[in-house]
């Protein structure tokens, strides 16, 4: 995400580090390179001559902070700039204090608008509310049964009519709400190859009789100044109260979602980061300007390890490998877990000082949900229980039969079992190296007690089997 941008800038403020004193040519220089990466972003000239305006104004300046070098009270100056221009803060969804809240969303075909529809609704499902999914693009094919498919995904119902009439459909859509306790609805409505009048006719004529309390521009963040282009003109037809940017994952220039704030007034509220259905994230426009400049963001990334990650399986997994029990069947329910995190080349981008690892593995496949993960699942599957938890057992011929049950080859088997193996050595001497620095404490009269008597232990890393697993590998993964 980003990754052209993100080299751009961080390669323009490489330049200045070690610098002593920074002169006005110093940043001057600075600030074309950035100029020139924005530019090549697809950001739009106008937004880039004002933020480039900004950031020299407050850097020339008496910004210069004294616990900061001058290359980093700069880097300051562009990542707080940066956010602004983003949004500033993370922008909520107005929730009406009298149920249902109702959710139009708007955008042209191929926009990701129905995905994005039910993905919202799984979202607020987790929050605690009781949405429901609205079928009201009655143009396209199949539309009303995407809608359905998705939303048992989601295990949301999903309000259908069988009446050609998009307005009708969304005014009857409120009383199913009220019947069935409902309190949002999320009304998926038809969309264009391009903005045309019948379109715009049709949303305000919705707009005008449900009232909604939000509405959601989805755009695809791929198609770079064009999204601004077509956010303002629903913006100015129908007064969109928020943008959901969707491929950003995707998005190595990330023009659209450095300019649509700035150009249109709308917040982008959402982006879709995936084709899963949980992958759709609130939009931090400070953190993801940290991710730009290459310092990470590590809040996201505990946010979705606590949304994906079942917190009394990682409990039960750390007890594990302190008895040093730790199994193949843990670790394939532990890979399991992780790949609801997404790929590794998010996860590298989001640990600062990690986002620079993605240029070095190159080659490597990073995708949690790639074939040689699913290799690795599948030789693990084609083993007994008893082999999964003692592999010491898994000699040549079970060897064969576990390669010819997973469709790999015996090297590979070998080749998981031996890492397998270095992980779990590598676990131990964690283990140990943390019980010799408990013991040395107690030593010195350290007695290791919090104020309420209970004892501090050193927690664990609750997924060290997969960093464990990468480290081994070398940054590569087998079944090449």
């Amino acid at each position: 995400m980003f990754e052209d941008l993100s080299q751009g800038i961080q390669e323009a403020f490489r330049k200045l580090r070690g610098h002593g004193k920074l002169t006005d040519e110093d940043i001057t220089k600075a600030l074309k390179d950035v100029r020139m990466s924005l530019l090549a972003a697809d950001v739009n000239y106008k937004i880039v001559r004002d933020f480039e305006k900004k950031v020299k104004e407050r850097a020339l300046g008496t910004e210069i902070l004294s616990n900061l070098t001058p290359a980093q009270s700069v880097i300051k100056i562009v990542d707080e700039e940066l956010a602004n221009l983003m949004g500033g803060k993370a922008a909520k969804i107005n929730i009406s204090s009298r149920p249902p809240t109702i959710i139009l969303m708007v955008g042209l075909q191929g926009s990701g608008k129905t995905t994005s529809a039910a993905k919202l609704a799984l979202q607020m499902k987790r929050q605690g509310k009781r949405p429901a999914l609205v079928a009201a693009d009655i143009y396209r094919p199949a539309a009303i049964k995407q809608l359905q498919v998705i939303g048992e995904q989601a295990d949301v119902p999903v309000f259908t009519e069988d009446v050609q009439d998009a307005v009708q459909i969304a005014k009857d859509s409120i009383k199913f709400a009220d019947k069935h306790a409902r309190d949002v609805l999320i009304i998926d409505t038809a969309g264009r190859l391009q903005v045309d009048e019948k379109l715009m006719q049709e949303l305000k004529d919705i707009k005008a009789t449900v009232k909604p309390h939000e509405i959601l521009l989805v755009v695809d963040s791929m198609i770079g100044q064009e999204a601004v282009n077509v956010a303002e003109t629903f913006h100015n037809t129908l007064g969109v109260d928020g943008v959901v940017l969707t491929k950003l994952d995707g998005d190595a220039r990330g023009g659209a979602a450095l300019s649509i704030k700035a150009a249109t007034g709308c917040p982008i509220k959402f982006v879709g980061m995936g084709e899963k259905i949980e992958a759709l994230e609130i939009f931090h426009p400070d953190r993801m300007a940290s991710r730009i400049l290459g310092m990470g963001d590590v809040l996201s990334l505990i946010e979705k390890a606590q949304s994906t990650i079942d917190a009394k399986t990682a409990e039960k997994m750390v007890k594990k490998i302190k008895a040093d029990e730790f199994t193949l069947q843990d670790f394939l329910e532990q890979l399991q877990q992780v790949k609801k995190l997404g790929s590794l080349n998010d996860l590298l981008g989001m640990v600062p000082g990690l986002g620079g690892l993605k240029k070095k593995l190159t080659g490597v496949d990073l995708d949690l949900d790639g074939k040689e993960v699913k290799h690795m699942e599948a030789i693990i599957l084609s083993m007994t229980p008893k082999e999964r938890t003692d592999t010491s057992i898994i000699d040549a011929k079970r060897r064969k039969r576990i390669a010819l049950g997973s469709g790999t080859k015996v090297a590979d088997v070998n080749k998981l079992l031996k890492q397998f193996e270095e992980m779990r050595k590598m676990m131990r001497r964690f283990r140990a190296e943390q019980n010799q620095q408990q013991a040395s404490k107690k030593s010195k009269g350290k007695k290791g007690k919090t104020k309420k008597g209970k004892n501090i232990t050193a927690k664990m890393p609750s997924l060290p089997n997969i960093s464990g697993l990468l480290g081994q590998l070398g940054g590569k993964f087998p079944f090449k």
